[in-house]
Order: structure tokens, then sequence, then C-alpha cells
């Protein structure tokens, strides 16, 4: 199934990584939110576990390995074209996670990675409604 004008909403999966009071941050490679800081995640794959999602994305994306802790929240993305189309659903389910091992390096489709203050992501171009997100969850 496309991901640009899907028939169906696609479930996507995220980490909230947080150490020494900094957040695991990528800047996204491709639309939507292309430049854009968010957390790592991605797509889940037929038969994967949404856990073993969460860990293979935030591989592939930072090349370090982490632990789950527990579910941080769902999120539903719906952008629509200049028509009122929906061009992307995504229902985008999170996890904090604990950092384990490995060197951070950008890897798949971001184009960067970094550890960021907390208390300087207004600094941050991040994707919409992340900032928001966060907050809830009184990091």
């Amino acid at each position: 199934m496309s991901r640009k004008y899907p028939q169906l909403p696609i479930i996507g999966v995220g980490a909230v990584i947080i150490e020494g009071g900094e957040i695991l941050l990528i800047k996204r490679g491709n639309e939507p939110g292309a430049g854009q800081w968010t957390l790592p995640g991605g797509i889940v794959e037929l038969g994967e576990s949404l856990e073993d999602a969460v860990r293979r994305e935030v591989f592939e994306e930072c090349g370090i390995k982490v632990e789950i802790q527990y579910l941080a929240g769902i999120v539903e993305r719906v952008i629509r074209d200049d028509e009122g189309k929906i061009k992307y659903h995504y229902i985008i389910i999170d996890y904090t996670a604990r950092y384990l091992k490995g060197a951070l390096r950008a890897g798949s489709d971001v184009t960067e990675a970094g550890w960021f203050p907390l208390d300087k992501l207004d600094k941050c171009n991040l994707t919409e409604g992340l900032k928001e997100f966060l907050k809830k969850l009184d990091l």
C-alpha cells in the first residue's frame, strides 16, 4: 500500500528516548515532514509486534539498541492536500525506551540524529504536534 494517498490508515511506531536530560531526535529525510526533527520510528511491518518494530526502527535510523519501557501515547496524523484529499494518514504508537548501547549515527531515511536538551526544544524545527505531545508526557 502506498504511503501517499493511502486507502487505509498506516500504523507506525515511535520512541521517546531520554538520556541524561536529553531526548533523541532524528531529522526526517522524506515527506511528510522532511527536514524537521521528530522521534525515531517508522512503519510496522506485516507480522511484526509493535515493540519489535520500535527496536528495529530505532536501530535502522540511529544505530542504537533500546529497551522498551511503556506506552507513551498514540498520535493520529492526517495530512490533506490543497484539494482536501487525504495525502497521508498515520496512526503512531509511541513508546518510551531506554538507551542500551551503540554509537549514534544517522541511517536509512534520516539525514541527522542527535541528542537535544529537553529545555532547548523550542529552538528545534519539530514536526507538527511533537512539542505538545512531549508536554503531555511531562518530561
